[in-house]
C-alpha cells in the first residue's frame, strides 16, 4: 500500500523534471540560435569592412589634408608633421604594441611616463614597424612628448637625429596610390617639379569626411568613452594637425559651429583624469595631454 501510494507522486516528479529538462533544452537551442545569428551579423560586418579599404590614422589625417585635385598638403600647414607622429603612437597603442609605464605609488604624470613596448610583433605597415622598433630599441625609454619630437626631427641632440621619420608625407601618400586611393603626378612650381598625388578614388574619402562629420553631429553621444577609440583619435590628431576644417567645410554655418563647438569640447577635457576613467587608453590621452598642454 505504501508503494501505491508514492506512485502518484514519483509519476508527479517524473513529469515535473521532463517538463524542466524540455524547457532547458529549448532555452540552450534559442541561446544557440542567437549566438549562431550573432555570428553571422560579425561575420557580416567583417565582410564589410573588407570591401572597404582600410586606412591608418595616419593615412586618414593626411587624406583629410591633401587638397584633392592639387594632391598636396597646405604649404602653411605646420602642424601636420608633429600630428602624423602622434597618430602612429596612437595607432600602436589601438594596435597593442604601445603603452605606458606604471603611474605607481606617486601617480606621475601623463607627461612624465615613459612609453614602453608592449609587444614588437610586426604591424604591417613600414612607418609604424619603423618607429615600433626606434621606441623598442631606446634605452632608458622616452616620453610620449620627447617622441613626437624625435621621431620628427625636433631635437637639438645631433645624436638623436637618427630617430627622426624622413619623407612621411610621401611615403604615406605612396601608400594611398598603392591603395587605390590616389594617383601621382608631376607638378611644375616655376623653379622645381614637384611630385604631387591628386584624389582619384572620391567616394573612400567622402566616406571618411562623412564619419568625421556624424560623429559630432547626428551621432554625437557627449562622452568621449562611449565613442569608438579610434574615431575619437580621428578627431583629436586631424585638430593638432590643422585638417579637421576640411572636413567640416561643405557644412552649414550652424552644423558647422555645432560641430566646432562639440570638438571644442573634447579638446577641453582634462586628459590626466579622463586617462584614470574605465577602458580609457592611458597612451592616447598622452597624446592629447603633449598637444594642448
Amino acid at each position: 500500500m505504501t508503494s501505491l501510494a508514492q506512485r502518484p507522486s514519483g509519476l508527479v516528479q517524473r513529469r515535473t523534471e521532463a517538463i524542466r529538462s524540455a524547457a532547458a533544452e529549448k532555452e540552450r537551442d534559442s541561446d544557440g540560435e542567437e549566438e549562431e545569428a550573432r555570428r553571422g551579423g560579425e561575420e557580416e560586418e567583417d565582410k564589410g569592412d573588407s570591401k572597404e579599404t582600410r586606412l591608418t590614422l595616419m593615412e586618414e589625417v593626411l587624406l583629410l589634408g591633401l587638397k584633392d585635385r592639387e594632391g598636396y598638403t597646405s604649404f602653411w600647414n605646420d602642424c601636420i608633421s608633429s600630428g602624423l607622429r602622434g597618430c602612429m603612437l596612437v595607432e600602436l597603442a589601438l594596435r597593442g604594441r604601445l603603452q605606458l609605464e606604471a603611474c605607481g605609488v606617486r601617480r606621475k604624470g601623463l607627461l612624465s611616463r615613459k612609453v614602453i613596448c608592449k609587444s614588437d610583433a610586426p604591424t604591417g605597415d613600414v612607418l609604424l614597424d619603423e618607429a615600433l622598433k626606434h621606441i623598442k630599441d631606446t634605452q632608458p625609454p622616452e616620453s610620449v612628448q620627447s617622441w613626437i619630437e624625435l621621431l620628427s626631427g625636433e631635437t637639438w641632440n645631433p645624436l638623436k637625429l637618427h630617430y627622426q621619420l624622413r619623407n612621411v608625407r610621401e611615403r604615406l601618400a605612396k601608400n594611398l596610390v598603392e591603395k587605390g586611393v590616389l594617383t601621382t603626378e608631376k607638378q611644375n612650381f616655376l623653379l622645381f617639379d614637384m611630385t604631387t598625388h591628386p584624389l582619384t578614388n572620391s567616394p573612400i574619402k567622402q566616406r571618411l569626411v562623412k564619419k568625421v562629420q556624424e560623429s559630432v553631429l547626428e551621432k554625437w553621444v557627449n562622452d568621449p568613452h562611449r565613442m569608438d577609440k579610434r574615431v575619437l583619435a580621428l578627431i583629436l590628431l586631424a585638430h593638432f594637425s590643422d585638417v579637421l576644417e576640411n572636413a567640416f567645410a561643405p557644412l552649414q554655418d550652424e552644423q558647422y559651429e555645432l560641430a566646432m563647438k562639440r570638438v571644442h569640447s573634447l579638446i577641453d577635457l582634462e586628459a590626466e583624469k579622463e586617462s584614470t576613467k574605465p577602458n580609457a587608453n592611458e597612451l592616447m590621452w598622452a597624446v592629447v595631454a603633449a598637444f594642448t598642454k
